[in-house]
């Protein structure tokens, strides 16, 4: 599939709420980036990080202290990718462009690839969101039926069933599977991969080796193989279900939409904005524990319209939005909690796994 083109010039909505939002930095003379809680959120984060990592490996704890530890481990992981490396990502993290180059660097240091996140995540998902065959965050053959233009086969009728273990597994095939498939085919679905650099390459290969060697090679040595199998898979899957459920959340529910371009001209008949609110949806905006852990990302329609602006300024921003939203008779789809969120997901995957 030809990346599809949105329709230019339908409305004033996309024009109109960035000026709203700008003018709300301008007038309150404040940056679009994060402030100085948010770094001290993520050395707070970074600290805990590494002193799990330490006493685990290093001191050996009893079982009953270690299994917790672990579950905490894959936590802080997930909210280190959401709080710091999410925003770095997208240049929104600090004003400073060090700072901002570390926290996205974090996702290296986490066992996946920066360079094929950003190519997938800042330029397919947030420019394609929710169309199949180009947002890879929406494919999960075969196990997984995301969207209805996606092969449906007989096990299917029980993914919203068995999901919640399925899920689980995503760092652990992000890390040692899907980023060595997009690396050596050059492609992320169908999108060609932009040439890396020399540096990039070596970055890349660098990054695999320190973390299979801090989170492989050293645990079995010092602890043995089934210590270091069996909390490594804890950890990892903690990880893998935080993050795939957060991001499914956003997209995944019976509320959004999954438009696909006309066969002709290639042409999604929405404009940009237009689309991202169609296919994506907020949960539990409310709650100041889950956003603080999530990094905002229950603020899913804010990130989405405003990628560049830091999570910490989305309880604010979305005032506007929502407001703006309702002007022009738009739809802001929104869950009060994260429980109906959930419901509305596995409700959907219900009806995918049935539909023809």
């Amino acid at each position: 599939m030809a990346n599809p083109k949105f329709i230019q010039g339908k409305g004033d909505f996309h024009n109109e709420i960035k000026k709203r939002v700008t003018q709300y930095f301008i007038d309150r003379k404040k940056p679009m980036t994060g402030n100085t809680a948010l770094l001290v959120k993520a050395i707070f984060l970074f600290l805990g990080y590494l002193t799990l990592y330490v006493h685990l490996v290093f001191f050996t704890p009893a079982v009953w202290m270690a299994i917790p530890e672990c579950v905490l481990l894959g936590g802080i992981t997930a909210a280190i990718g959401f709080n710091v490396m999410h925003d770095g990502a997208h240049g929104s993290f600090s004003n400073s462009k060090l700072l901002n180059k570390m926290a996205g660097f974090s996702l290296n240091f986490l066992g996946a690839s920066g360079i094929m996140w950003n190519m997938k995540h800042n330029i397919i998902h947030h420019t394609y969101t929710n169309i199949d065959g180009i947002d890879d965050d929406i494919e999960g053959s075969p196990w997984m039926r995301f969207a209805l233009t996606q092969k449906k086969l007989k096990f299917h009728k029980f993914q919203h069933y068995y999901f919640w273990f399925l899920y689980s597994f995503l760092h652990l095939i992000w890390v040692f599977l899907t980023d060595y498939t997009k690396y050596f085919t050059g492609k992320i679905g169908p999108v060609p991969l932009r040439k890396m650099t020399l540096k990039e390459h070596i970055s890349f290969w660098a990054a695999k080796a320190g973390y299979a060697f801090m989170f492989v090679a050293l645990p079995i040595w010092l602890l043995g193989f089934t210590k270091w199998l069996v909390g490594f898979l804890i950890t990892t899957m903690v990880t893998g279900f935080v993050i795939s459920i957060v991001f499914q959340l956003a997209h995944t529910v019976q509320e959004t939409q999954f438009p696909m371009p006309d066969e002709r001209s290639g042409k999604i008949e929405n404009e940009w904005a237009l689309h991202q609110l169609s296919t994506t949806a907020n949960f539990a905006t409310g709650n100041k524990l889950i956003s603080w852990l999530v990094g905002g990302l229950n603020f899913q329609i804010e990130h989405h319209l405003f990628p560049r602006v830091s999570h910490i300024h989305y309880p604010a921003i979305s005032k506007i939005i929502r407001r703006t939203c309702q002007e022009f008779g738009i739809a802001y789809i929104e869950f009060p909690n994260m429980r109906m969120a959930i419901i509305s997901h596995v409700a959907y995957l219900k009806r995918l796994g049935q539909a023809s």
